[in-house]
């Protein structure tokens, strides 16, 4: 089968992916997209799975085999490809990225993935710089590559519902992480010195969240809300006006 022609990623997707990519930068996260593939082998991806990881290691990210599941939707679609950050380091995906992605297309030959690089700057300016590539991968002579599939991110009107789901329970999957680990801890024997360092670490852990997570979440509603506040007013404006002219 022939890869992947381009894949359309629509805007409040990325901004989903971005969000969870910037939570932390000694780590990596990951989730699935959600989308359709189209005749022309064009993937169009309106909709996103952040998931819980069960491997937190710098170089890494392992979620559990039960959440390959993917949630339902309103119209027929299915996950076809996975996301997740590399923070510090360049967008291009590693041998173990390729071979993850090798292994994921065995099940699906549509399956793509989007690696998206964060916390980087530009050394001519000094300025942050995010980047964004999404590949396949193919055998050439028994090795495996890269291939680069062309992305192209669409612009929304607003954020789908969906998208905002995601979004909200973020937060809640963050902490969820830290207090599993807190959990593992515990679990390899008790000491009172060990205890509070322990229940201080996971303190501080859940903080964090709440400072990079929650509040920027919070503060984006109630911007958000404004403007909906605002915009309201204007088409109940426009109504006014459109009625008056009715009349008239």
């Amino acid at each position: 089968m022939a890869p992947i022609a381009s894949v359309y990623l629509s805007a409040d997707v990325f901004m989903v992916c971005l969000n969870h990519a910037l939570v932390t930068e000694k780590e990596e996260v990951m989730g699935l997209l959600i989308g359709e593939i189209d005749e022309r082998r064009i993937s169009n991806i309106s909709a996103v799975i952040t998931l819980r990881r069960s491997d937190k290691r710098k170089d890494r990210v392992e979620i559990s085999p039960e959440q390959l599941l993917a949630q339902k939707l309103n119209r027929p679609m299915r996950v076809i490809g996975w996301y997740h950050s590399h923070p510090h380091i360049t967008v291009w995906p590693s041998h173990v990225d390729v071979r993850t992605q090798a292994m994921y297309q065995m099940m699906d030959d549509g399956f793509v993935g989007i690696i998206i690089s964060v916390f980087n700057s530009d050394k001519a300016t000094n300025q942050g710089r995010i980047e964004l590539t999404c590949f396949q991968s193919e055998t050439h002579s028994q090795q495996v590559k890269s291939l680069e599939i062309p992305v192209h991110v669409l612009p929304t009107t607003c954020i789908s519902k969906t998208c905002l789901d995601v979004m909200s329970q973020l937060p809640s999957i963050l902490c969820e992480e830290e207090e599993a680990a807190y959990e593992s801890t515990m679990q390899a024997g008790s000491s009172i010195l060990k205890d509070v360092y322990n229940e201080a670490v996971l303190t501080k852990a859940l903080c964090d969240i709440s400072e990079v997570a929650s509040m920027p979440l919070v503060q984006m509603m109630e911007n958000r809300l404004e403007q909906n506040k605002k915009r309201f007013q204007q088409l109940c404006q426009e109504k006014q006006k459109l009625l008056r002219l009715l009349k008239s």
